[in-house]
């Protein structure tokens, strides 16, 4: 899933992000407020983790525009604030959670899979023909059969299902899934599409090659 950490702290920004990186998510970060409204509104992430002292704007106020702009992202915020007026705040203001620094790893990342947990089952689950990828468990099954993936493998079937209907070029695919520079001289995209093939059985029709494109799920003819 795709998450957006604001953070102004460097070395906590990367910590967070490498921690839900782990578990198989797509990590922005932002380091100002102004910053994580903006890449907000631009990019539709699936959670935002937004601390409350940043530069530019107040956490308050950008939790206020994201909130203007949808409801059905979870939103968890980060803050050393203690009082108990400014979580009642967050809360009115439309934030899903707080969680007070200093935090464990371990207990942000339960919060976290706790709040998608109330997502609505359409937002958790992509199907495709007899395919069905559960985002949370981190689950695909083809037929009722389960389908063993690797992290990788997960996520670049994940990515074509997110985009399905449109062709998904190796340049965005391996900035998006390896996180490597498009113009990377590897064929790793094409080795994991056949990986995926293999493994997926009766699915593997789903995902097409797009000659001069790259590959896609669900791309009318």
């Amino acid at each position: 899933m795709r998450f957006l950490v604001a953070e102004d702290n460097e070395a906590l920004g990367m910590y967070l992000k490498r921690g839900l990186e782990a578990d198989g998510h797509e990590v922005r970060l932002a380091a100002d407020g102004q910053a994580a409204v903006d890449e907000f509104l631009r990019d539709a992430p699936d959670f935002a983790i937004l601390d409350l002292n940043l530069p530019r704007m107040d956490g308050t106020v950008a939790l206020g525009l994201m909130r203007s702009a949808t409801d059905n992202v979870p939103i968890l915020i980060l803050t050393a604030r203690r009082e108990m007026e400014t979580r009642l705040k967050c809360l009115d203001l439309g934030a899903d959670d707080c969680l007070l620094k200093p935090f464990a790893l371990v207990e942000l990342r339960a919060r976290v899979r706790a709040l998608l947990r109330r997502r609505t089952e359409a937002s958790l689950l992509l199907r495709q023909g007899c395919l069905e990828v559960n985002r949370i468990e981190r689950t695909v099954s083809c037929e009722g059969r389960l389908v063993s993936l690797t992290g990788k493998e997960f996520a670049l079937l994940e990515h074509l299902l997110l985009n399905r209907g449109r062709a998904v070029s190796r340049a965005a695919l391996l900035e998006q899934v390896w996180k490597v520079p498009a113009g990377a001289g590897t064929n790793v995209v094409d080795v994991y599409v056949n990986y995926l093939r293999r493994k997926l059985g009766a699915a593997s029709a789903l995902i097409q090659t797009v000659r001069g494109q790259g590959y896609a799920i669900g791309l009318r003819a």
